[in-house]
């Protein structure tokens, strides 16, 4: 019915496909393919920074996954949140594969200016999808938004591995209560992208902070200057 609803808007609405350009269609099928068609990978950033977690992407950061995660991220096409959910919930699944807890998916958060710019947090939309996402598939599975920054950090883009390192270094921390909700269950991080793992390894240490080892870490993808190798199979 979603797809059904979606392609009707499209004769409705100008509207194009927001990973080719396709007409009359928010995605098309070759572009959902691209972000949840593949299995998952295990990913590492090339030269990694000290702390990233084991991480795991949906799809690499080119052409048309780009283009739709651009869109939602920046052009408020909130609307590919469900589809991007999807994809992230597939990585969460290679993951954390352990079955006798619930999942607990932890945002890698934005800063408060970029919410306000934005008009929405775009990782948190994405892991409430996934989270959605997991629960209708039979996994327990919630969203805990538990990190915040606490000190205002630069445009990471433009950024090489070891300035992105310095600018993020002690920049996350836990909410108060966050202790005793991370403690509920199996921890995966989440976050839209990852580059060079800074912001996943800044995540973990602020979790780790708090006494609780991540299970793993999920994106929706990941650039180029990553290696990959097969998820380990899920259980």
């Amino acid at each position: 019915m979603g797809e059904w609803l979606q392609e009707l808007t499209g004769l409705v609405l100008p509207v194009d496909c927001a990973g080719c350009g396709a007409p009359r269609v928010v995605l098309c099928a070759g572009c959902r393919g691209a972000l949840t068609g593949l299995p998952p990978r295990r990913v590492r950033p090339v030269n990694p920074v000290p702390g990233v977690p084991v991480v795991h992407a949906a799809a690499w950061y080119a052409d048309e996954v780009r283009a739709v995660l651009i869109a939602h991220k920046e052009r408020g096409a909130t609307g590919l949140a469900r589809v991007l959910g999807r994809a992230l919930a597939v990585a969460v699944r290679a993951a954390m594969t352990e079955r006798d807890c619930p999942l607990l998916l932890v945002p890698v958060p934005s800063s408060r200016r970029a919410v306000a710019a934005r008009g929405h947090d775009p990782v948190r939309r994405m892991a409430r999808e996934a989270a959605g996402e997991l629960r209708r598939t039979g996994r327990a599975a919630r969203v805990l938004p538990v990190l915040r920054q606490r000190r205002v950090v630069a445009d990471q883009s433009g950024l090489g591995a070891r300035a992105r390192r310095e600018n993020l270094a002690g920049a996350l921390e836990t909410v108060p209560g966050a202790r005793r909700l991370l403690h509920g269950g199996g921890v995966v991080l989440v976050d839209d992208l990852m580059t060079t793992g800074a912001s996943l390894a800044e995540a973990a240490r602020a979790t780790g902070a708090e006494g609780v080892v991540a299970g793993g870490a999920a994106v929706v993808a990941a650039t180029a200057n990553t290696t990959a190798s097969s998820a380990r199979p899920a259980r």
